[in-house]
């Protein structure tokens, strides 16, 4: 895990102190809102519906017990108890008051973490695979090639005021649990025929009013060339993206408008036009970073944890969490564990206070003091003896955190909604509890199967919906709350973009279309094929029509 250094300490602090003199300006009268609105939004401030709300970076998703603690302070003594975890790995607090944001920010400086560039047209928090250092198929740990991009883009003076905001994800395995594909620079870290490693670079990808799948411009990347490469990007979408229209100032409509193969020359041509020595990181930096994250000193175990299967015959429901919510670690004797925070009937991504603590106690004690935040708004424990995990399920249990759900119908991903936010034009989390509830048995859920449900109360696709494999956005409709789903999403390489069944269901609806969709897998699924495998084998055809029919029954 990265620890700062004197440069980074001294960094924050100063712009701890420079906010702090910003919010006094605000409080006396000195500044008036239009004027403290960037100042705010530089430090992760947000003006939400009720109150401010204050976004912390947990870049790639990586924290260690004593921030989780920090944060579990934070929450009980400046915020409602609890705290919420998104899908760009950050925590957001939402009752903060402004005099006390100071405090906060100081507070997170003591156990090294900020919210600089969680807001504002900056390039935002940069996210990885949240199983990192873990995974069996991975090429390469992709936690320092993100760490590095932090390092160049924090307050870069080129890139601090950019058309819009700038969003970049990193995966380093086969598979990708990142989205980079739904990201404005998406890195994938490969092997070329010759062996070397370096990145495949996509770019253009975003969700939000035009949702669009990023584009690839650099099929191999040599690994040193990667800051000089995407400070190209970043030149080219500075010099022509588009200011006039913030719906339209996305690198993403860049990229459509000019075409892929037209910016891939452009990034190029500035390429070479670059000094490029002159940002190539020094490969001694580059070292230093990735020694921070070095594999754990692991215990040399048997494969296979005779006291975990003694655990899992015992007691069926640690079996089924284990089953579901465990994920095959490279090292043999361990495992990762989600620890779901999508239980029935709560917000998806909330965490109290109390259950912070836990979660900090049991990395400490079991996960080398490590855990990390998903997109999907869950917590890993990472690197997990197979002996200890009747243990931990034991203590998840009490904390009300062992619900076994992890990439199935209850784990839906979902956005604050109406409840919260100032921009959203409708609820989600109400949708999201409803649908919950109605799935909640256990062994429905298992006989579904994979199913991903993605909840945005808005356009802007905070919660991903495009990529879901059943999406629901809530729009406003002649004053009421209308939700139009979406079908077909997919979120990993083979990226797609769901597709509109039809017009919008009211709120109380959702639930019975979703379960007509369900049925109508369930019925023609063939060969035990996924969800999302039925729905592009049968098209849309046969979701419509159950949808429709219920839209067009007599009353």
């Amino acid at each position: 895990m990265y620890r700062y250094d004197e440069f980074d300490a001294r960094f924050v602090r100063e712009r701890v102190a420079q906010f702090r003199d910003q919010v006094a300006r605000r409080l006396d009268g000195a500044l008036n809102e239009d004027e403290f609105k960037p100042l705010r939004l530089k430090n992760g401030v947000y003006l939400q519906l009720h109150a401010y709300m204050l976004r912390i970076a947990i870049p790639y998703g990586t924290l260690s017990s004593r921030q989780l603690r920090q944060l579990a302070l934070i929450g009980e003594k400046y915020d409602r108890g609890y705290g919420h975890f998104t899908t760009r790995t950050n925590m957001q607090f939402n009752w903060p008051r402004l005099r006390d944001v100071p405090a906060i920010l100081d507070l997170l400086a003591d156990v090294e973490m900020h919210c600089i560039q969680t807001s504002g047209n900056c390039i935002r928090n940069v996210t990885a695979d949240h199983f990192a250092g873990v995974a069996a198929d991975e090429i390469e740990d992709p936690r320092p090639t993100a760490e590095l991009i932090r390092q160049w883009s924090s307050l870069h003076p080129e890139f601090d005021y950019l058309p819009r905001k700038f969003k970049i994800a990193v995966t380093g395995s086969a598979q990708d649990r990142a989205v980079i594909k739904a990201h404005d620079i998406g890195l994938r870290i490969l092997r070329n025929a010759k062996g070397e490693i370096g990145y495949e670079v996509m770019v253009g990808g975003g969700l939000g009013r035009t949702p669009m799948i990023a584009k690839t411009i650099r099929s191999f990347l040599p690994k040193d060339e990667l800051l000089a490469y995407l400070e190209s990007v970043l030149r080219v979408y500075n010099l022509e993206g588009r200011r006039d229209n913030k719906y339209k100032a996305r690198v993403k409509i860049l990229v459509h408008e000019i075409g892929a193969e037209t910016f891939s020359r452009l990034v190029e041509e500035e390429y070479a036009r670059l000094d490029g020595p002159s940002i190539v990181a020094d490969p001694e930096e580059v070292a230093r970073i990735a020694a921070y994250f070095a594999s754990p000193h692991y215990e040399k175990l048997p494969a296979r944890s005779a006291a975990f299967e003694k655990g899992k015959a015992k007691n069926r429901a640690f079996a089924t969490w284990a089953a579901v919510n465990l994920f095959a670690h490279k090292i043999p004797g361990y495992a990762a564990a989600t620890i779901s925070l999508k239980a029935i009937g709560e917000a998806p991504g909330d965490v109290t206070c109390a259950q912070m603590r836990v979660l900090a106690d049991l990395a400490q004690q079991y996960s080398f003091d490590e855990l990390r935040i998903t997109h999907a708004q869950n917590v890993v424990l990472p690197h997990v003896e197979q002996d200890d995990l009747l243990a931990i399920w034991q203590t998840l249990v009490e904390a009300g955190l062992a619900t076994a759900n992890a990439g199935l119908i209850t784990d839906i991903i979902a956005c604050p909604g109406l409840d919260y936010c100032s921009l959203a034009t409708a609820r989600s989390i109400p949708i999201a509890q409803a649908l919950a509830h109605r799935f909640a048995d256990q062994k429905r859920q298992l006989d579904i199967g994979e199913l991903n449900v993605k909840i945005s109360g808005c356009i802007n696709a905070c919660g991903h919906h495009h990529v879901g494999h059943i999406g629901i956005l809530g729009l406003e409709k002649s004053g009421k709350e209308s939700y139009q789903i979406t079908l077909g999403g997919d979120a990993t390489l083979n990226a797609a973009i769901g597709e509109n069944l039809g017009p919008g269901l009211a709120a109380q609806d959702v639930p019975d279309a979703i379960e007509r969709i369900v049925d109508v897998y369930l019925a023609h699924r063939q060969n035990g094929e996924s969800f999302i495998e039925s729905v592009r084998r049968l098209g849309l055809e046969p979701f419509k029509a159950v949808i429709q029919e219920k839209l067009h029954a007599p009353a």
